[in-house]
């Protein structure tokens, strides 16, 4: 379960890449209630996500030529240049170097050697997100690859991670991902292999958010509502949870989860 006291290799930040950032924001306002709030003309469009008062996502303009909108999931980094280094000796590539954003921390963007998007952020006066694993915040991180071995072995390397392989059915394996030294019950996320027949359907290697609801049908009816395409309807997990995937009206990724609690 993610918890806002942060550790090396735990999500802490998450933001929104999108072509249209005031159309994104309303979506995402209607799904979840979010209120937008613009991080001010020297910001170059990025804006927040705020709920309750505290910051539950970033959102920004594409800004690389050819860049497809998506969510981008960040892991805590103490030092973003050693990560850096370690990401290339692992066999992933540097997408953004190292760079501070003004005093609220230095931040740098990956591809793993699967071909999937993913940052680090190194706190200085931001932390990381407000609220996590409450309704309307980032309850998890998921990985579809192309090659779970490698993907597992990479990120392994670059965070000292904590893997647990569970079968999920003939040929399928979840793996289920925890900062390095914690528990069981701090487990942030998972990855899994794409089946043959996303492949054959178009779908790349991607990193992806889950966001916490209190109520997986209403707000997959929401979504909907809203313009949201949806790549799986309402499922349950037995022990997991509630869950549904969607597009947005932009073509971002993301799902949303009402956690089984014992």
């Amino acid at each position: 379960m993610l918890t806002t006291t942060y550790v090396p290799g735990a999500p802490n930040w998450l933001d929104l890449g999108t072509t249209d950032t005031e159309a994104s924001a309303a979506f995402y306002s209607a799904v979840f209630g979010w209120e937008y709030r613009s991080a001010g003309p020297e910001a170059g469009g990025y804006g927040f996500f705020e709920q309750d008062g505290g910051t539950v996502a970033g959102i920004g303009p594409l800004t690389a030529e050819g860049a497809l909108p998506s969510w981008r999931v960040y892991f805590h980094t103490p030092d973003a240049d050693a990560t850096a280094k370690a990401v290339e000796q692992a066999g992933g590539s540097v997408r953004i170097a190292p760079a501070d954003v003004f005093a609220f921390g230095r931040a740098a963007a990956f591809i793993d050697p699967t071909g999937a998007d993913f940052a680090v952020w190194q706190p200085g006066e931001t932390q990381g997100l407000d609220l996590v694993a409450v309704p309307g915040s980032l309850a998890r991180t998921e990985l579809y690859t192309t090659d779970a071995a490698a993907a597992k072995a990479f990120y392994e390397s670059v965070f000292s991670w904590q893997t647990r392989d569970v079968p999920m059915g003939p040929g399928l394996t979840y793996t289920i991902l925890t900062p390095a030294g914690a528990g069981p019950a701090a487990a942030h996320g998972g990855l899994m292999q794409l089946p043959q027949a996303n492949l054959d359907a178009g779908s790349t290697p991607e990193w992806h958010p889950y966001f916490e609801v209190s109520n997986c049908d209403t707000t997959s009816a929401r979504a909907t509502e809203a313009g949201a395409t949806v790549l799986i309807p309402v499922t349950e997990a037995p022990g997991i949870g509630r869950f549904a995937m969607f597009l947005d009206p932009s073509g971002a990724l993301f799902a949303i989860i009402t956690t089984a609690r014992d």
